[in-house]
């Protein structure tokens, strides 16, 4: 009955299978065959769920269907996945080899000598330079330097940065900086959110006739506003449902007046007191949206994403 059991998990393996799992402790501790097998390939399933969630994590997360439902929904495809795959045409090959380690000529492992077998040896790794600290200019500093980042990737290269990142960075920076000695946020943070609401500056809101706006920050035109506005199409969610809107928006005559505007903004509405001075990425990111900033529901995880993410460290390194 154990060996049809296992051959069933095998068949068609599901992560809600409860009784397969029972199933498969039992034999694990009666040291059955069938049963390291099944234990190998779950352990390589682990393998394979941790590899497709760092693949997801990767992937930025920006659109329409974006939302924690459509996260978990894909948690658990991929838990399934992995079981698929590992369970189905030999997987990666690493279930097998487990299986041969624990299995010497069919007799059960107990023992070893000289630790697990599968424990390769270190190799040591020479660091060619230290790491460089942080160091983000204030608005006394001027328009340039970029920050240098304490980032670099295994071959001692900077990352690459993404030619619109960096020409979008250069762009605002100086403005940046100077709303951070307003606000006490740090320029990064700013640049950021503006890349967050613009895609890198390019969907800034337009006039009708193409004109920019120079809106970097998504701020609307309410009553009490007096100055330039234009009309654009807009996602705002309602009870967690996405819907596409017209809405109206400041315009301003340059990207200081923006982020001027938008330093005012955080420093004199009492909602975003929390902010003002906030230089932690979560910190500044959840305040924002528990102050009402922004109606998507995963507006804080995106903003901490794009501040902690490698494009803008890139386009901000040296």
């Amino acid at each position: 009955m154990l060996q049809t059991a296992m051959n069933n998990a095998a068949v068609n393996p599901s992560i809600f299978d409860i009784n397969a799992l029972s199933t498969l402790k039992r034999g694990a501790r009666s040291n059955d065959p069938a049963a390291i097998k099944a234990a190998a390939q779950q352990f390589e399933a682990l393998f394979l769920q941790m590899v497709l969630k760092s693949m997801r994590d990767a992937t930025p997360r920006e659109g329409l269907f974006d939302s924690e439902q459509t996260r978990m929904y894909e948690s658990l495809l991929d838990q399934q996945l992995a079981q698929v795959m590992s369970a189905k045409g030999g997987g990666t090959g690493l279930a097998a080899m487990i299986e041969k380690q624990l299995t010497r000529g069919g007799d059960s492992v107990t023992a070893f000598d000289g630790g697990l077998p599968l424990k390769p040896a270190a190799t040591p790794y020479r660091l060619d330079a230290p790491a460089r600290p942080l160091s983000l200019p204030s608005a006394s500093d001027g328009p340039m330097p970029l920050a240098p980042v304490p980032v670099a990737p295994a071959s001692g290269q900077e990352p690459a940065a993404s030619p619109a990142a960096r020409d979008f960075v250069n762009k605002v920076w100086p403005h940046a900086a100077s709303a951070s000695g307003t606000t006490g946020v740090p320029a990064a943070f700013l640049v950021a959110q503006a890349a967050l609401e613009t895609g890198w500056g390019r969907s800034e809101p337009r006039a009708a006739d193409g004109r920019p706006s120079y809106n970097l920050f998504g701020v609307k035109a309410g009553r009490g506003w007096t100055g330039a506005t234009v009309e654009a199409t807009t996602t705002e969610y309602v009870d967690g449902v996405a819907q596409q809107r017209v809405e109206r928006f400041r315009a301003y005559g340059s990207y200081a007046e923006a982020f001027a505007d938008y330093a005012r903004l955080l420093t004199s509405n009492p909602r975003y007191a929390p902010v003002v001075g906030a230089t932690d990425a979560a910190t500044f990111a959840r305040g924002l949206q528990r102050a009402g900033y922004a109606t998507d529901p995963g507006y804080a995880d995106k903003l901490s994403r794009i501040i902690g993410g490698q494009t803008l460290r890139a386009a901000l390194a040296v």
